[in-house]
């Protein structure tokens, strides 16, 4: 990757004006597609998910506790030969991201919970290796994975909102997939507001956000995530 030239300070300075125009046009952009995003329909779930969690088996309605919204993080971490005894790395890299900041969330009427096809006894010891204290629920034999786009098998061909053929980025991966979900509860119903996949889950990343901010960048010429490894094995 080629090193940015070397100029003089008013130059710079000149170039960092320039560029910080389009900045502030992106977070204009950005608060706007936030607003439409927060306009979005919603839809109420009529089925009853049972998850089984260190707490014995709760409901979707238990994982919002005494909030109105619910932000679910489908983590990958499915059956043989999907992942055996560890999550999948770069899911891990997004929780582990988001982590940090949840105990903010309550303040703003919001819980969070991470929802795996695995059982739970297989979600129990690698979340205490890696440390994370967030809820995180087992949806071993229900629908739940499947009602919400991150199953990819011979009977689920759509992810992402388009069918796995047609994927730009090309054909994912059948088996568990990574996804974001968001619920609303007013009063004892429960409705689905947002569902996001993919680079959808980008912003999130605030790793990704400060190398974005470095001449260097990400570095991923040899493919997306490939450098990561667990963050007990660096």
């Amino acid at each position: 990757m080629p090193k940015p030239t070397i100029v003089s300070r008013d130059e710079w300075t000149a170039a960092r004006k320039r560029l910080l125009v389009k900045e502030k046009e992106l977070t204009r952009q950005r608060d706007a597609l936030s607003a439409e995003r927060r306009k979005l329909p919603m839809v109420a779930i009529e089925k009853e998910y049972v998850f089984e969690g260190p707490d014995g088996r709760r409901t979707l309605a238990d994982l919002f506790g005494k909030q109105r919204q619910l932000v679910v993080y489908h983590f990958m971490f499915g059956l043989p030969p999907d992942w055996d005894d560890e999550g999948c790395p770069a899911c891990s890299y997004v929780v582990d991201n988001l982590s940090g900041s949840l105990m903010h969330l309550a303040a703003r009427d919001t819980a969070f919970a991470a929802v795996s096809r695995a059982p739970f006894e297989k979600i129990k010891p690698f979340k205490q290796r890696m440390g994370w204290t967030f809820p995180w629920l087992s949806s071993f034999g229900t629908d739940f994975n499947d009602d919400f786009g991150v199953t990819l098998d011979a009977k689920h061909t759509v992810y992402n909102y388009a069918p796995v053929s047609a994927q730009p980025e090309g054909r994912p991966h059948e088996g568990e997939r990574e996804g974001l979900s968001v619920f609303f509860r007013d009063g004892n119903r429960v409705f689905h507001t947002y569902s996001t996949y993919q680079r959808g889950l980008d912003h999130l990343l605030n790793t990704y956000n400060l190398l974005d901010l470095a001449p260097l960048g990400r570095r991923e010429e040899d493919g997306i995530m490939h450098w990561l490894k667990y963050h007990d094995e660096y």
